[in-house]
């Protein structure tokens, strides 16, 4: 049984999908790029930006039983790879060992034209 996760403390999903979704202990959550939760764009570097998208990230997580610290696996896309050293270390002040599975990719473009947006799977509890 599947159940959609929704929660204020994130920006809500733009489209016809769920911020995450909650299959038996397991979360999905869907890509999540530096929208501040009023739908607006939080503008600057990667740096700045993936410091948003990781803080949307450890919101809907939170609303679906889990945590950044239960994180199995997640999915980064970059805008440009030239931003991953600044990425990278954002990304390490929100994780600590054993640290998730990780895929890092160039994108042609994002939504919302921001620079970076990230999706998790996470274990629930």
């Amino acid at each position: 049984m599947k159940e959609a996760v929704v929660t204020a403390a994130a920006p809500a999903a733009i489209g016809p999908y769920s911020q995450a979704t909650v299959s038996g202990q397991l979360v999905y959550t869907s890509g999540q790029i530096p929208m501040l939760p009023d739908g607006s764009v939080q503008e600057g570097d990667v740096s700045v930006q993936a410091r948003q998208v990781l803080e949307n990230l450890k919101a809907v997580l939170t609303a679906a039983g889990s945590g950044l610290e239960r994180v199995l696996k997640t999915t980064v896309f970059l805008k440009d790879m030239e931003d991953f050293a600044a990425m990278n270390a954002v990304y390490a002040e929100y994780f600590t060992e054993p640290y998730p599975a990780r895929s890092t990719v160039q994108v042609a473009r994002l939504p919302r034209d921001v620079r970076v947006e990230i999706e998790a799977v996470a274990e629930r509890g």
